[in-house]
């Protein structure tokens, strides 16, 4: 038996979709960390992973039996403006697998060298955003947000080249599928109806197939595109999540978080919150998210008019019944996760207000957002624990005025503190990837080659809904509230 049982679907499509490329062998591979629980519900074999043989498939040193590596093509539009070829520029799909649930995984090799796509770059990916993906989107899963996985990191023992020398590794990256927006801006960029065509069945097959029986088959298709976004970017906002770089071709049609690189948790509340230092005009900040996500989403649907209908105009407006969609779809998903961050059942006249009086009070006051949240988990259960959560104020009288209305809409649900309290604490995260601790994590693992904190990091993230006291220290938001912390792209 093969030890990766490839079954490579987008490999069976036109050659024009992608460019066959095997990954460019490193000097000395040495595995970081294998991501053991998820390889076993992909039905891999970890120890083979872990093994000379599997670390050399995850280094790129050995293409595996059955694996069809290329990197794909795609377009986009980058802070707004569209580049009409894009392409993996540095990551290779090794193939697909079918998990123990059914459902098709891409595994793919991020920073495992050059491309057709690469428009000059080296092909490499440096440790230090290596590890941040691995970690975010690691702790993205474990708050059970859509996103894709890591299955490997890798050190190549090779430097790479950016500001300084740094040392290069590789990302095993695994997801629905690694189509994006942008994947069908290039298609339509070069009028290839066909193309498109092509590409919107695989998708409707591997992502949408309802859509497949429906009428209107390329509607339903973007309809469901629409719901799903609607419904991520909502849980990004309910955690602190920035993206930070949410191009069209770092959007994927599938509904997943892809492509973390210049990401952040949001410390003290702000909705201008921008941590990326390459979004110099607040394009992808915090609050900015909801309404990019249906820019890029409009931009996707651009893409489909010639598939909707011949007509142009009833193309257009089948396009827009669509789109329209988002806007519903996103409200009762963030105000849902809103009233049950609030600890409340169902959502009654006046809980937006409710809910939006508190953030309004938050980001004036320089409120935390994760303590914040946790804090009231507690006084849900026990009111004389009020002064935590007022503590996190500058005016802590702010919140007592808020606080006085929500202990009233509370009592309205009639349902026991301990329950309400139980129900929050499976919402209200106690611990994120604080940027801080990411840096330090980042930082000993670069600077010393010592991955303990990286390791003991992990492991609290992987259980964000509990209450660990010897984790105390991760949930300690920095000092200074987070003011000024910038990330970088990592490309």
């Amino acid at each position: 038996m093969t030890p990766i049982p490839f079954d490579n679907s987008y490999a069976r499509l036109p050659e024009r979709f992608y460019a066959s490329r095997a990954p460019t062998p490193v000097a000395a591979p040495r595995l970081i960390r294998l991501n053991r629980a998820l390889a076993q519900d992909l039905g891999l074999d970890p120890d083979w992973l872990a093994g000379s043989e599997g670390v050399a498939a995850l280094a790129g040193n050995r293409v595996p039996e059955g694996a069809a590596p290329l990197a794909a093509a795609y377009a986009g539009h980058q802070f707004g403006q569209f580049v009409p070829q894009l392409g993996d520029g540095r990551a290779v799909l090794l193939g697909e697998v079918i998990d123990r649930a059914g459902q098709r995984r891409d595994i793919q090799l991020k920073g495992s060298g050059p491309t057709p796509f690469s428009r000059r770059g080296d092909g490499r990916a440096a440790l230090g955003p290596v590890l941040r993906e691995y970690l975010v989107s690691e702790a993205m899963a474990a708050l059970g947000i859509p996103t894709t996985r890591a299955l490997a990191a890798v050190a190549t023992g090779e430097p790479v080249a950016r500001e300084t020398v740094l040392p290069g590794a590789i990302l095993t990256r695994v997801a629905a599928s690694h189509i994006r927006v942008g994947t069908f801006q290039f298609f339509a960029a070069r009028s290839d109806v066909e193309g498109l065509r092509a590409l919107a069945d695989h998708v409707i097959a591997r992502h949408y197939p309802d859509a497949a029986g429906a009428e209107k088959p390329y509607r339903a298709l973007l309809e469901g595109v629409v719901a799903r976004q609607a419904e991520l970017v909502a849980r990004w906002l309910l955690v602190g999540f920035v993206h930070g770089v949410m191009n069209t071709d770092n959007m994927s049609v599938a509904g997943e978080t892809i492509d973390y690189g210049p990401c952040a948790f949001l410390d003290a509340y702000d909705p201008r919150t921008v941590f990326s230092s390459i979004d110099r005009n607040g394009r992808y900040a915090y609050g900015e998210q909801p309404r990019i996500a249906l820019w890029n989403l409009t931009r996707l649907a651009e893409t489909l008019l010639p598939l909707l209908d011949p007509d142009e105009t009833e193309a257009v407006a089948q396009a827009e019944a669509a789109l329209a969609g988002y806007a519903p779809r996103f409200e009762a998903a963030y105000q849902g996760g809103l009233n049950a961050k609030l600890g409340l059942s169902d959502i009654r006249d006046g809980d937006p207000a409710l809910a939006g009086d508190l953030l309004k009070r938050m980001a004036e006051n320089q409120a935390d957002f994760t303590r914040t949240f946790r804090a009231l988990c507690a006084v849900a259960e026990r009111p004389e624990a009020g002064a935590d959560p007022r503590d996190l104020f500058v005016d802590p009288t702010a919140y007592d005025d808020w606080a006085s209305r929500w202990r009233a809409r509370l009592a309205q649900d009639g349902r026991s503190p301990a329950a309400v309290a139980a129900a929050m604490r499976q919402v209200n995260p106690a611990y994120i990837p604080r940027n801080h601790r990411v840096e330090e994590m980042i930082e000993a693992a670069v600077e010393r080659d010592d991955f303990a904190p990286f390791e003991a990091f992990l492991a609290v993230l992987s259980r964000p809904y509990e209450d660990q006291p010897a984790a105390a220290p991760y949930a300690e938001p920095p000092e200074g509230g987070g003011v000024g912390y910038r990330t970088f792209c990592g490309t």
